[in-house]
Order: structure tokens, then C-alpha cells, then sequence
């Protein structure tokens, strides 16, 4: 499990202080311990006391730098050592795992992707755990500390007791992948929904760095989204996932898997696209769609090159998920709204319907400024599970917890 019970009052706060200063040397370094002081608010006999101990650990060493505008001698200033810091990054995909060791400065080290079939001889929770020791065994020279293990993957998840639930196209229920494997390797486990956790990455890493309040759409297989509010993802210790995808915006539309009728999924994910089109297809003969296999990437280029049903389709989708995204930023007022989608090649088709219908239907005074944008990722990859990692130091938890050794 990726969540310990709350530490008391004082631990928190020291906690919660170490995770500051760490984020702060990780974001200035090289960085003068008055600067530090500064920056953080914390007096300088605390910033003395804890930059001591991450020396002492070998978290972060110092090194000398000239400072803006000065002179004279080099000053002493604080880096981050993450080079002999390494954890397992793990993403589960529909039919693959993706595993690639990486060093506290994200940076991958190596990566293996294997094959994850539907059907094994054994419970896919025991596959799982064999191929993470063949991993460490196979690359056991490259070793070092290892720090913790973190995991990505869609479905039903509980990230504070580490339980997948639901897990499409597996036969998984109730599967305690986190408090299995933490026993297994004596290493805490992090474990996040994929779109929750490509938020927390696009935050970290890439698109929306520095926004404290976005708003991500993945647009795909499934529709989901991720929320960052006040530089936090949103229920990051449950189940961060904003299931807009199985919001019914038709009490009367197509029933979904997930047993109610008109959900989001049903009209703006990629495969009841790909159906819309190809039952559209047989009245629209003069479809430039007609001479080419129907897939996201030639739908997407008729869509470019002006054909109308490509067009109208995608801009279907983008008027439906507008309507969505028009009341959550009347909920949660974001300065950036991100998209994550195949579709996103043709940008320029999807996002003006997308643009427009927020603009049209949310409050003027919050759709104003609003920063409609791609991720920097189009496949995250496991920079998700790297993301979930960063973000542990950052808050202190998983700091500590290197700290105590």
C-alpha cells in the first residue's frame, strides 16, 4: 500500500517541511541555504537541520555556484544527488507492461515492455509479482537503492488502500496488487489511475508545469479526466479519476458497458467515433474516407483536408465534451484546460468546437482566460508512475521514509 496511517502532529509538520525543501532544491538548485531559508519560510536553524540530514542520506550534495550579480568567491549552494537512487516504474496497458527502471531525477535507466495476456495459468496478480522479480533479477547489476515501486493502469482503483478493483479486460476484483507486492519486495508501492496520474505528470513534467489549476481531458479507448487543484491532484489518496466519461448526457441515447444509457463514453470516445463514421459512411458516398481504411489517423487527415463527415464527426466530439468541460470549469475555475487524444491531430478541428461550446455554456467571468491546450505527452508512457514518485518526495512521505533509511 502506498499510504501509511497519518502521522501525528509533529511528524507532519517535519514531513511536511522536508518535502518543501526538497521540491525547492529540486526546482532552484543550486541554491544557498538562505535562499532556501527564504523561500521556504522556515527559520535557518530548521533549514540547517534538515539540509543535514538529506546530506547525511545522500539525498542532495553541495556544490559551488556564482551567485546573480555577486563577484567574489563562489557561494555553497544545495543540489539534488539522484543518481544512486533508483525505483520501478510500471505502467499495465491493455495487453502489455511496460517496466523501466528510473533515478530520482526521472531519468530512465532501462525499459523493458512484455507482453500482459487476458488468459494465464495463474491469477494475473502472481504474474504480475514474478515478472517484477524477473526484472530486478535481470538487471540486478544496475542496482542500486532502491526506493519504492509505482504503477499506472486504468480502471477501478484505490490508491490509498493500493486495491485494484476493476481492471479492463482482465479478470480482476478486488486484487491488492499494492499490499502484496510492498510485502513481497519491503518497498513502499504507489499506485494511480494512467489519466489521473498523466495529470500529475503534465504537472510535474510537462504542459501544465506550474499551473496550480488545470483541468486534463483524455479523449481515447475511454474518456476520463484528472484534476489539479491548488498544485494538488485532486483525490490523490482515493479515487483520483473524474469519471466524465460515464456521465449520462442522454437519458435516452445508447446503453454503455457500464450499464446506464447515454454516457459521454457512448458519443465521444474513439471507437464510437470510428462506429459514427462508419455508419455515416454508407449515405456520405462522397466521403473522401471511401478510398482508405477508416482509422483515427485517416480520419483525422480528411478531417484536415476539409472532408465534411470527418469534420462534422470530430466536431461532434468536441462539442459534447465541451458541454462537459463548460460545467466542471464552473466548478473548479481552472487557469488551463488540457487535452490528451489521438484526435489531437486534428487540432485544429477538434479545438475550436471544444472552445466554443465552454465559451457558449460556462460563466464568462471563468471561460474568459481559459488556456485550451495538448498535453506535452501524447503517450505518457511511464512518466505517470515517475510522476506518482516525484510527487511523493515533494509532499515528504516518501522523503521520510528515505531519510529513516
Amino acid at each position: 500500500m502506498n499510504l501509511d496511517s497519518q502521522p501525528g502532529h509533529i511528524d507532519q509538520i517535519k514531513q511536511t517541511n522536508a518535502g518543501v525543501v526538497y521540491r525547492l532544491i529540486d526546482l532552484y538548485g543550486p541554491i544557498s541555504r538562505i535562499e532556501l531559508s527564504k523561500r521556504a519560510q522556515l527559520a535557518p536553524a530548521s533549514i540547517t537541520k534538515i539540509v543535514r540530514e538529506m546530506l547525511e542520506a545522500h539525498l542532495v550534495q553541495e556544490t559551488e555556484f556564482q551567485e546573480p550579480g555577486s563577484r567574489g568567491r563562489p557561494a555553497i549552494g544545495l543540489i539534488l544527488d539522484t543518481v544512486a537512487w533508483h525505483y520501478l516504474a510500471i505502467r499495465l496497458h491493455h495487453g502489455e507492461m511496460t517496466m523501466t527502471l528510473r533515478d530520482l531525477s526521472s531519468r530512465s535507466l532501462v525499459e523493458e515492455i512484455l507482453p500482459l495476456p487476458e488468459e494465464t495459468q495463474q491469477p494475473l496478480l502472481a504474474s504480475l509479482v514474478n515478472e517484477v522479480d524477473a526484472f530486478f533479477i535481470r538487471h540486478q547489476q544496475k542496482l542500486e537503492r532502491l526506493t519504492a515501486i509505482a504503477i499506472t493502469l486504468p480502471g477501478l482503483i484505490n490508491a490509498a488502500s493500493g486495491v485494484v478493483h476493476r481492471l479492463p479486460g482482465y479478470a480482476v476484483q478486488d486484487m491488492p496488487l499494492g499490499e502484496v507486492l510492498a510485502a513481497r519486495t519491503g518497498l513502499p508501492v504507489f499506485i494511480q489511475h494512467d489519466i489521473s496520474a498523466w495529470t500529475l505528470a503534465e504537472s510535474l513534467f510537462g504542459a501544465s508545469h506550474g499551473a496550480q489549476d488545470v483541468i486534463q481531458i483524455v479523449i481515447d479507448e475511454t474518456v476520463g479526466a484528472g484534476v489539479i487543484s491548488g498544485g494538488q491532484l485532486l483525490h490523490k489518496r482515493g479515487r483520483a479519476l473524474v469519471e466524465i466519461g460515464h456521465t449520462q448526457i442522454d437519458p435516452y441515447g445508447k446503453q454503455c458497458y457500464c450499464g446506464n444509457h447515454g454516457c459521454l463514453e457512448t458519443v465521444a470516445s474513439t471507437g464510437s467515433l470510428l462506429a459514427l463514421v462508419t455508419q455515416r459512411l454508407a449515405s456520405q458516398l462522397d466521403s473522401t474516407l471511401h478510398q482508405q481504411p477508416l482509422t483515427l489517423e485517416s480520419l483525422c487527415s480528411a478531417a484536415i483536408a476539409g472532408d465534411r463527415l470527418a469534420c462534422d464527426a470530430i466536431a461532434s466530439v468536441g462539442h459534447h465534451i465541451g458541454r462537459m468541460l463548460a460545467m466542471m470549469v464552473n466548478i473548479f475555475n481552472p487557469q488551463q484546460i488540457l487535452i490528451g487524444s489521438p484526435l489531437n491531430q486534428a487540432a485544429e478541428v477538434l479545438f475550436p468546437a471544444v472552445s466554443s461550446t465552454i465559451h457558449q455554456q460556462a460563466l464568462p467571468a471563468y471561460s474568459a482566460e481559459i488556456n485550451l491546450a495538448t498535453t506535452e505527452f501524447r503517450e505518457p508512457g511511464t512518466l505517470g508512475a515517475a510522476a506518482l514518485i516525484k510527487d511523493a518526495l515533494y509532499s515528504g512521505y516518501l522523503l521520510v521514509k528515505l531519510l529513516q533509511g
